[in-house]
């Protein structure tokens, strides 16, 4: 259903691919347009009567609208189709449900499930209502739908405080590896684009992937070792989608917070869809919402392998700084240029350098060797050690900080990579 204010999937192979996704077989779409939706039931009464008989002519048992119902406009096209029907939002949380495997992504379905279910209470037990009033007629104090929501409110207070608990071991997290001074690197994009395919390539970590929408749900994080002795924290996120459910967004928020504080994003988008500048624009949109618009991005056109005569290539900016990358995960061609560029970006925090250290400064020495740091030595007449080391300046002060001893990088061999 197109509306002037409301954004559809273009064609319906989205919508039919969300479907399928969640274990339906689609057996026909009905496609119309309205200036603005119908109060009582979404679409018009004509075409509401023409889905009603396409449910009779194909005995479905689910009907599926690409956009947001509200409760009563639910309510009433069941009432009028004799089956279920399901909302964009009903269908997405349904799939999300489906694929969560780890405690966190089941506490942050549920909490998602448990807010979409709470606008859609409704008056079933109506022996239990209060009743008009008077001797004999008054009803029970509680009726069954304000039980319903009490109920709710407090799994919800519940999960929220569970959540609470894994967000602070995430954070503690975090800062073990803002200590360490190990970047994190997160994968963000539409779904389906091949980020868990990019992210076993880079890190072989073997986990699922499909060509399917979500069809991985749970953060993934592994270390990945650079040329140069550098070193990241890859992220595997959640992918995107038009008219994300604010109820996910909002559930989501702790496992987004690794996008959010992440030092670069690698975004990457399906190079085959004709629909990829469309899918820039609703990912960036979606980043926006969850704070992370601002950190910096390389665009990675994956799926390259799809394409006539296309080559791995970076592609500069209007900087003059590369802002695209053309790869492949599957076949892996293009992953030396990315694994390059990587390098060369978190270079940029790194001095190098010749450090002369006393005989007396041993611990410091073997700091600098436990960081893998040191890329040569030379021992002086009197005694001197002098290494030429390469780490980020922060850490080199950190070692340092209480020696006593106020290490000096030569000038003339310093550089910033």
């Amino acid at each position: 259903m197109a509306l002037p204010d409301m954004q559809a999937s273009d064609d319906g192979v989205e919508f039919s691919e969300l479907a399928r996704s969640a274990g339906a077989e689609p057996v026909a779409m009905v496609t119309g347009s309205r200036q603005a939706p119908d109060p009582r039931l979404f679409v018009g009464s004509g075409k509401a009567e023409e889905i009603r008989r396409e449910v009779e002519t194909r005995d479905a048992d689910l009907v599926i609208f690409d956009h947001e119902l509200s409760p009563s406009q639910e309510r009433n096209l069941e009432r009028l189709f004799r089956c279920r029907v399901l909302d964009r939002t009903g269908l997405i949380l349904d799939i999300f449900a489906q694929r969560a495997r780890s405690h966190e992504g089941k506490l942050q379905v549920e909490l998602a499930q448990l807010r979409h279910m709470s606008t859609r209470l409704v008056r079933g037990w109506t022996h239990l209502e209060r009743q008009k009033g008077g001797i004999g007629l008054r009803g029970p104090g509680e009726t069954q739908l304000e039980t319903d929501r009490r109920l709710l409110a407090g799994r919800i207070k519940q999960i929220l405080r569970r959540l609470e608990k894994v967000e602070s071991q995430r954070d503690q997290g975090r800062q073990a590896r803002r200590r360490a001074e190990i970047p994190t690197v997160s994968l963000v994009g539409y779904t389906n684009a091949g980020k868990s395919s990019l992210f076993n390539r880079l890190t072989g970590a073997g986990v699922y992937a499909a060509d399917q929408l979500f069809a991985t749900l749970d953060p993934t994080l592994r270390r990945v070792d650079l040329p140069d002795q550098q070193a990241m924290i890859l992220a595997d996120t959640v992918g995107f989608v038009r008219q994300l459910p604010h109820d996910l967004v909002a559930a989501f928020k702790a496992t987004l917070t690794e996008t959010r504080e992440a030092s670069l994003l690698l975004h990457v988008v399906d190079a085959a869809d004709p629909r990829r500048e469309a899918n820039i624009e609703q990912v960036n949109g979606v980043l926006e919402e969850i704070g992370a618009r601002e950190v910096p991005q390389l665009l990675v056109f994956n799926k390259i392998d799809l394409l006539p005569d296309a080559e791995p290539r970076l592609i500069p900016g209007s900087g003059g700084e590369p802002d695209r990358l053309y790869v492949s995960a599957r076949s892996g061609t293009g992953m030396d240029l990315l694994m390059a560029w990587l390098s060369r970006y978190f270079a940029r925090s790194l001095v190098q350098g010749w450090v002369t250290l006393p005989p007396t400064a041993g611990r410091e020495r073997a700091g600098l060797y436990r960081m893998g740091a040191v890329l040569d030595e030379q021992v002086e007449p009197n005694g001197d050690i002098r290494l030429e080391v390469r780490l980020p300046r922060r850490r080199l002060e950190e070692l340092f900080r209480d020696s006593g001893l106020s290490p000096e990088v030569e000038s003339d061999r310093l550089h910033v990579a």
